[in-house]
């Protein structure tokens, strides 16, 4: 294998369930010269002291303290998205290796998930489609009455890039709009998409027709969303998860739906992914669930692998990286 001057960049595998897509190697091949897992194993003494950053694609390949010891020239680690709970930030940081995610990339994207997320949950688009398909074409119009979007309140439980983009849209739907975060927005950016701070989480649940989560996944957003959580909900509410799974407990989730403590739920995300073929959200009428769609467009998904090479060269160079994540 010749890699010529270029720097050597690790990838799990080219294509496949979870693979770079083929679409994004030529560009990548024009900055590094790219090893797969496969032939990184085949050759690991060898091939392990030329690599010199790991581009992450769908968390993968796995990184663990064997693999790191295995690469004593390894400078950075790329990851495609935001979310970095599948790192252990600190491990990583100890052997002195930089750790980048790509925000500007996603954001927009996984916004337009959240509301399409809501619309379809609000209009019962899974539903009526699955009536509109149906041999006997039956139904009755009480059944597919759905919920009106414009004049709704919208919560929505982190408000970063991702949040304030959804806020921007929902604001579009004139719909009314409440936020909980860790730090409040400035007044002018409140004022730009009418939306109100919640100081305590439990006045956002109390108030909104749609719940939308946003947060990051870590030790203290684990299970944000818990029976207590749900029960502060109109029994009218909807929830909408576009974090991570495990932001949610799934268990009182499937109780509230079951129970009517509240009326739906859409998730673009669950815990574990995908869930077993027999898990109980399957079973739920008032359920949406899609496997993860977050940022999956064409034009996202190439960004995310420009703003990933972009931290890496920058890494390389001993230049500052644009989107640095540093263990808490």
């Amino acid at each position: 294998m010749e890699g010529g001057k270029l720097p050597w960049l690790l990838v799990n595998e080219i294509g496949g369930i979870r693979g770079i897509l083929h679409s994004h190697v030529p560009f990548l091949k024009k900055h590094f010269h790219l090893i797969t897992m496969k032939e990184f194993l085949e050759d690991k003494k060898d091939v392990g002291k030329k690599v010199q950053a790991i581009y992450l694609w769908w968390h993968k390949p796995v990184i663990n303290k064997e693999l790191l010891q295995s690469l004593p020239n390894l400078k950075v680690i790329a990851n495609s998205g935001v979310g970095m709970d599948h790192l252990d930030l600190k491990l990583v940081a100890s052997f002195g290796v930089k750790m980048a995610n790509t925000p500007r990339a996603v954001s927009s994207s996984t916004a337009d998930t959240g509301m399409a997320l809501l619309l379809a949950s609000a209009r019962r688009l899974v539903e009526v489609h699955n009536i509109s398909i149906s041999p006997s074409m039956e139904y009755c119009e009480a059944d597919i009455l759905g919920v009106k979007v414009a004049g709704a309140t919208l919560g929505i439980i982190g408000m970063g890039s991702i949040g304030y983009k959804v806020a921007l849209r929902a604001k579009a739907f004139e719909m009314n709009i409440l936020y909980h975060n860790r730090t409040r927005r400035k007044a002018q950016e409140e004022q730009a998409v009418s939306a109100i701070y919640c100081k305590r989480i439990d006045s956002l649940l109390q108030q909104a027709d749609f719940v939308m989560v946003v947060v990051s996944l870590t030790p203290q957003t684990h299970k944000l969303i818990g029976k207590r959580e749900l029960e502060l909900m109109k029994p009218t509410a909807t929830l909408i998860n576009i974090s991570r799974g495990a932001v949610v407990d799934q268990e009182a989730l499937v109780a509230a739906l079951q129970t009517g403590v509240i009326g739906a739920a859409a998730l673009d995300v669950t815990s574990p992914e995908p869930l077993p073929r027999d898990h109980p959200l399957l079973k739920l009428k008032n359920v949406i669930i899609t496997p993860h769609l977050g940022i999956k467009t064409d034009k996202a998904s190439y960004m995310i692998t420009e703003e990933a090479v972009e931290n890496i060269l920058a890494a390389l160079s001993g230049l500052p990286l644009p989107s640095e994540v540093l263990p808490s």
